[in-house]
């Protein structure tokens, strides 16, 4: 039904635009995400989006302990309309509940900070397995919590007087590298499972076709009537 449902919806829009949809479902992954916690700025949370859409990330995940994750649409440029975005906000301690999640689904954890035992960026290992690499503030950085479950920590070095970047130019400069060497991976699969890309290319053509739901709608009705 849902391939049905594909090739329904499809007709609603042009060649050149879905050839543009299979173009980007071909560079997308979920391979490396990117988890942002209690980010409190709309300008650097619509930043990140941003950045993550243009490199190929298929999903992020926001962690809202005290402050709520805002996208501004002007800034963000509809990218929020092609990416998922996870949102963990109902328990006491929603960190956790992200670090759990993400191990469930085989991410190794992976903080983003000046720590100590950090990898620098270029030497960062991307074979050992799915990475979910964990961003905090400007103010504070990542929460010792994360500080303490962390399998790794990734550092990006850093040789002058300031001691940390704006969070969505340390997103860039993460996913620009990363993404860069493992799209050239002869070892790493990161591209999307199949049925992936069908539930993402249905996604996306929801948010492309106006009245879509009631297109759907109609379409189902007759499916079960026939």
């Amino acid at each position: 039904m849902k391939q049905a449902l594909i090739r329904h919806l499809s007709g609603c829009l042009t060649t050149e635009r879905l050839e543009l949809f299979e173009s980007k479902l071909e560079q997308r992954t979920r391979y490396l995400t990117l988890v942002l916690e209690d980010i409190f700025q709309p300008q650097n949370a619509s930043a990140v989006v941003r950045t993550a859409d243009c490199f190929g990330l298929q999903e992020i995940y926001v962690v809202e302990n005290r402050n709520r994750f805002v996208v501004d649409r002007e800034i963000a440029m509809g990218a929020s309309k092609w990416i998922d975005i996870m949102k963990f906000n109902g328990k006491d301690n929603n960190t956790m509940e992200a670090i759990t999640h993400l191990r469930q689904k085989g991410y190794r954890i992976v903080g983003t900070s000046p720590h100590e035992n950090g990898v620098n960026l270029e030497d960062y290992d991307l074979t050992k397995g799915k990475v979910a690499l964990f961003m905090g503030t400007e103010l504070s950085g990542i929460s010792s919590l994360i500080k303490q479950e962390a399998d790794e920590f990734l550092k990006i070095p850093m040789y002058g007087f300031t001691e940390s970047l704006n969070i969505s130019v340390s997103a860039a400069i993460i996913l620009h590298d990363l993404t860069h060497r493992l799209r050239f991976h002869s070892q790493v699969d990161w591209h999307l499972t199949p049925d992936e890309r069908e539930e993402i290319k249905l996604n996306w053509l929801r948010h492309s076709i106006k009245s879509s739901a009631l297109i759907e709608e109609r379409f189902l009705n007759m499916a079960a009537r026939s």
